[in-house]
């Protein structure tokens, strides 16, 4: 057969089998849903679909007032998509690398933009971190996802995940920094000198530091605009002010 002819070409990229489960990799970029009923997805994040499945984005008040407060007024919390039916639906992320995870009854943070998917068994919500060097960041809300069903998460490449002991913190870019087990407590580290504010610091001076024990997902590379003060930043500042009165 012609190396180079249509046939080959798909039948080297055609789908393979469905999944034995909700989700499945057709490759490290593109997950499968074998959906029989509803999951929730990233918005935008549909590539291609077969059978019957309608989308829905996620209503203002679907999960409560208190998220809907924190997702208006925070850049966290990416907006979801309900998709429901029966077919196979795809997913993918800007070619990012994906990752399935059972939750098994254990707790999982993950930063907004770096969720792909979750079975709506799980349960999840929008949390603060403490310290004001997370608003410049970018990472000062947060995803916690817990109890039973799987989420699905993407990495820049491939992910390395570092153990953390009790003493023996671990410390990392907050624009590197993916996901983290429910056990460790992380909190923002700064590292900053009269050399960081005449523009000639390390480049490192806010740093992510966990403690504890369990353990920190990373990624090789990231698209961050945390250098730039952007408009979500800037309504972050006004919910940490409003969130004291609350």
């Amino acid at each position: 057969m012609n190396s180079y002819s249509i046939n080959e070409f798909i039948n080297k990229t055609g789908p393979k089998a469905r999944p034995r489960e909700v989700f499945g990799l057709q490759s490290e970029r593109i997950l499968e849903v074998d959906l029989a009923g509803e999951v929730w997805a990233k918005i935008g994040a549909m590539a291609g679909y077969t059978g019957n499945i309608a989308f829905e984005r996620e209503r203002a008040l679907e999960h409560g007032m208190e998220r809907a407060f924190k997702k208006t007024f925070t850049a966290e919390g990416q907006d979801l998509m309900k998709a429901s039916g029966r077919g196979r639906l795809f997913l993918a992320d800007h070619g990012k690398r994906i990752t399935i995870l059972d939750l098994d009854g254990q707790r999982l943070t993950v930063k907004g933009e770096d969720l792909l998917a979750f079975e709506p068994s799980v349960e999840w919500n929008i949390e603060m971190m403490k310290k004001a060097a997370g608003v410049m960041s970018g990472g000062l809300f947060n995803i916690t996802l817990h109890g039973q069903g799987k989420v699905v998460i993407t990495t820049y490449f491939e992910p390395l995940t570092l153990p953390v002991y009790a003493g023996e913190p671990v410390f990392t870019d907050p624009a590197a920094t993916v996901a983290w087990s429910g056990d460790v407590k992380p909190e923002f580290h700064t590292d900053i000198n009269y050399r960081t504010f005449l523009g000639r610091g390390s480049g490192e001076s806010i740093q992510m530091k966990f403690e504890g024990r369990g353990f920190v997902i990373i990624q090789p590379g990231a698209v961050s605009d945390t250098k730039h003060f952007s408009v979500s930043t800037f309504f972050t500042i006004v919910y940490v002010i409003i969130s004291q009165f609350l």
